[in-house]
């Protein structure tokens, strides 16, 4: 497992969330073909069209219309793909605080999507959940 967590405490306890710079829009454009030459961080293809995010800049370069303004937090735990509550945790932690969440898994790591003015509230949330996990376990 490549030395992936799964367990739900020590995920939770290891979450060290990391806050990158600059902001990230999440975008659509109708065909796979219009995101040519388009530097995005991230794509998923629907049935609509492709659903790109990608830095603020390039997107306005690209005459791209921002869906969502986001701050870009990577929670650096390790975590297996095929852990259990992560998201569920983290999702819930932050809607408590009424902070909006897109998130998405990658191979190693969860990438979280918050609105860009309330990314220090999600960093303050999630060293919570972090270290609550650490009282409980």
């Amino acid at each position: 497992m490549d030395g992936a967590v799964s367990d739900p405490g020590q995920l939770l306890r290891g979450l060290r969330p990391v806050l990158h710079p600059g902001v990230q829009v999440f975008a659509t454009v109708p065909r796979r073909e219009d995101a040519e030459g388009l530097a995005f961080l991230a794509s998923f293809q629907e049935e609509e069209g492709l659903t790109l995010v990608l830095e603020e800049g390039e997107a306005a370069r690209a005459g791209l219309e921002p869906l969502f303004r986001a701050a870009w937090i990577t929670l650096t735990v390790h975590s297996a793909l095929e852990a259990v509550g992560l998201t569920a945790a983290v999702a819930a932690a932050l809607a408590r605080e009424s902070i909006a969440c897109n998130v998405i898994a990658a191979a190693r790591h969860d990438h979280l999507f918050v609105p860009v003015d309330r990314a220090q509230d999600a960093l303050r949330v999630l060293a919570g959940l972090a270290e609550g996990a650490g009282t409980d376990g």
